[in-house]
């Protein structure tokens, strides 16, 4: 199955109020082109120098999405193009 029918067909069966974020994490840039080329314009990765690296080489309307954790150090690598960070870095239930 190709990408933009797996796409669609994903899309499909999702309730429309939910936003599917494409984890592209070790998947190359000809891939995510293929996911932008049928419509996906949110994208997920867990390290920031992938993620920075792609940035670089894809459209500029991507949102990207942080999933995991993120060292403080590298924040700075990621501040101006990622629109939202999906981590926890502790849980402690009460």
């Amino acid at each position: 199955m190709s990408i933009k029918d797996n796409l669609q067909n994903i899309k499909s069966s999702i309730p429309e109020h939910v936003t599917l974020v494409a984890v592209s994490k070790t998947k190359p840039v000809s891939d995510l082109m293929e996911a932008y080329d049928a419509g996906q314009r949110i994208f997920g990765e867990n390290k920031i120098q992938e993620m920075a690296e792609k940035y670089e080489k894809m459209p500029k309307d991507i949102q990207w999405h942080m999933i995991g954790h993120v060292q403080r150090n590298k924040v700075k690598y990621m501040a101006e193009f990622v629109r939202l960070i999906h981590g926890v870095d502790s849980f402690k239930l009460l």
